[in-house]
């Protein structure tokens, strides 16, 4: 692969230690054309700049564990491409997932009226969705338990870890999601219904 940066200790130390002073600029400046291209060769399909910035994300997360040692675990870019690939595939496997949202969700929220075709119903609950997530009087942690739990089919415990709530309050986030969706499908038939 092209654009590989020589690994600078001084600088994974200093990522490292989460000081206010700590060069993550220097480091996204060095490895961002090598993480570009890894991107560009082998994810094509994939927003790479997403990618990257979840990337970014979970090595902050992890380097402070991180010992770079090249003779036993290997040459850091490739401890980060390791990172940078298994975030594309999270990524392709999310857009996949939200791509097929459930033909069975899609029916489930929506009213049940004879004669409409499934292309409609899946089209007017794909509005209702996009309205949901992008009205801002809904707080952006419901929204992320439902996006997660609901389209992306992440277990509620996972997702009440990480977001640090409790299981109870995932599934009462979730049910009022689902409420809200059915409300403006319901909105949205209304209106072409005339």
């Amino acid at each position: 692969m092209d654009n590989i940066p020589q690994t600078s200790t001084t600088l994974l130390r200093s990522l490292a230690q989460e000081t206010p002073g700590a060069r993550w600029g220097d480091f996204v400046s060095r490895y961002r054309p090598m993480m570009e291209a890894f991107m560009k060769s082998r994810f094509p399909a994939v927003e790479a700049d997403d990618v990257i910035q979840e990337t970014l994300l979970a090595l902050s997360r992890i380097i402070r564990s991180y010992r770079y040692s090249p003779q036993t675990s290997g040459h850091f870019h490739n401890y980060l491409t390791g990172i940078l690939k298994n975030k594309a595939l999270e990524m392709l496997r999310r857009k996949e997932r939200q791509e097929r949202i459930p033909a069975e969700m899609a029916e489930r929220l929506t009213p049940k009226t004879s004669g409409d075709s499934q292309d409609w119903r899946q089209s007017m609950f794909e509005i209702a969705l996009r309205q949901f997530l992008d009205d801002p009087t809904i707080a952006d942690r419901t929204k992320q338990v439902f996006t997660r739990t609901a389209i992306n089919g992440e277990s509620p415990e996972k997702v009440a870890t990480s977001l640090k709530m409790t299981r109870h309050a995932v599934d009462q986030a979730k049910s009022r999601s689902l409420s809200r969706i059915r409300e403006l499908v319901a909105a949205l038939e209304a209106v072409a219904n005339g």
